[in-house]
């Protein structure tokens, strides 16, 4: 998120607002990460400006082309990249991921969003986006598809053999001739099966849709909660998805957000996240949120709660993210002003100020309550935030024995313990013999 997570980062005097436009900040997030041991560092992205370009840092590199450049910065950390399936092909993606993945030695992870809202339609010769139940339909079968590229040649398919002339098998080599209702796909992949075989595939849905995509593609959600009861709710709801599918509950991984807000006391964290929800815009956190919730509220007062709000069946949006905002501000019975602060710092996932102590005590109750199997770390700033975390939080977590002291394998996929998954056509050969 460029100079932190936190949306008025780039005004706080420990960040440089410039620095977004600069690889060098990214490398040196990549080497920080990795210094931590992280399993991956990812990616935001979205295909329209975030925000206004008056209030806000709305510029942003092109995931892919950036994890390209930090993979020759970095030996360890994934390389886990935003890419939308409304609003490319999957041959193009396909491609692209394979050829990260390759660069990287087997470090590629992809994201997989279906992108909400009207203004990014507006970029691609639309006018209304799809409807939400039908990006999910578009989804499945780009998903389908670019599987499919990716196990296009087998493993042992190149003979490279200057002898006889021979390059590759041609018989483990396959054209996926796929024909849907959203695309029309012939293969070959124009590249060999890169060294996971496919990237860690990412979702961060939560709405029912999103569940059911995740049970059926992803390895590893991201997920957004306010509170230990939902966070413990959904991991159930998620695993019970997936062992449905006829998969095991460990090929999923769920990973909440939190925002760690890091002090030597508690009372320094608290007055470093107070310093960064003073420098929120009012103005333009309120045309965010109108947009989210769909509902008018230029006008409404900052210090009263908020007016009714539509059924979630009624939004087009990103549904799980409206539920999210909705319960909080009725849970806690927040104004408007409020509710700015709360999701300015975190975007709806959870802001925890405190010490290190007090954020290793986080991380470890959700981890060993059935709240998460790891967390997806959004620092306030950036690289301050960061590099504290990896200073103070990660030592602690080594010592509880809740986090590796060095990394243990190459790929993306052996730092989050899955398996390199067997192409279709491998295991129909196995099953033919």
């Amino acid at each position: 998120m460029g100079v932190g997570h936190h949306e008025a980062a780039w005004r706080h005097p420990r960040t440089d607002p410039r620095a977004a436009d600069d690889v060098a900040h990214f490398r040196d997030l990549a080497r920080i990460a990795e210094r931590g041991t992280f399993d991956s560092v990812f990616l935001a992205d979205g295909v329209q400006i975030w925000g206004d370009v008056r209030h806000s840092a709305a510029n942003r590199f092109e995931p892919i082309t950036l994890l390209t450049a930090l993979a020759q910065a970095t030996e360890h950390v994934g390389l886990i990249a935003t890419a939308s399936t409304g609003f490319s092909e999957p041959y193009n993606l396909a491609r692209l991921f394979s050829s990260l993945d390759h660069i990287s030695g087997g470090r590629a992870g992809w994201n997989v969003v279906t992108t909400a809202g009207d203004r990014s339609a507006q970029n691609f010769n639309r006018e209304v986006n799809a409807e939400h139940a039908e990006r999910y339909r578009r989804a499945d079968e780009f998903l389908e598809v670019a599987t499919a590229l990716w196990d296009s040649w087998e493993d042992d398919a190149l003979v490279v053999d200057r002898e006889s002339g021979v390059f590759a098998d041609d018989a483990k080599v396959h054209e996926v001739n796929h024909r849907g209702p959203f695309f029309s796909v012939r293969g070959p992949l124009n590249a060999v099966r890169s060294p996971q075989g496919r990237p860690l595939l990412v979702q961060a849905g939560s709405s029912a849709d999103g569940r059911a995509f995740a049970a059926a593609w992803a390895e590893a959600v991201f997920t957004a909660h306010q509170t230990h009861g939902d966070a413990t709710a959904f991991y159930a709801d998620l695993k019970r998805r997936v062992t449905a599918r006829g998969r095991s509950a460990d090929d999923v991984k769920v990973l909440p957000g939190i925002v760690p807000v890091l002090g030597g006391t508690e009372t320094e964290a608290k007055r470093l996240a107070d310093e960064l929800d003073g420098l929120i815009v009012p103005a333009r956190a309120v045309r965010q949120l109108t947009e989210l919730v769909g509902v008018d509220l230029t006008d409404h007062p900052l210090d009263e709660r908020l007016p009714e709000l539509p059924p979630v069946d009624l939004v087009n949006g990103a549904k799980s993210r409206f539920e999210l905002v909705r319960d909080l501000a009725e849970r806690e019975r927040l104004t408007l002003r409020q509710l700015l602060g709360r999701l300015g710092g975190g975007r709806g996932h959870q802001v925890v100020a405190g010490t290190p102590e007090q954020v290793a005590d986080h991380v470890e109750r959700w981890f060993t309550t059935g709240a998460a199997d790891g967390f997806n770390v959004m620092p306030p700033l950036l690289p301050s935030g960061l590099a504290d975390f990896v200073d103070h939080v990660v030592p602690l977590l080594r010592r509880r024995g809740l986090f590796r002291t060095e990394y243990t394998g190459r790929t993306l996929r052996e730092h989050y313990g899955l398996p390199r998954p067997l192409s279709r056509y491998a295991r129909a050969g196995a099953a033919v013999r």
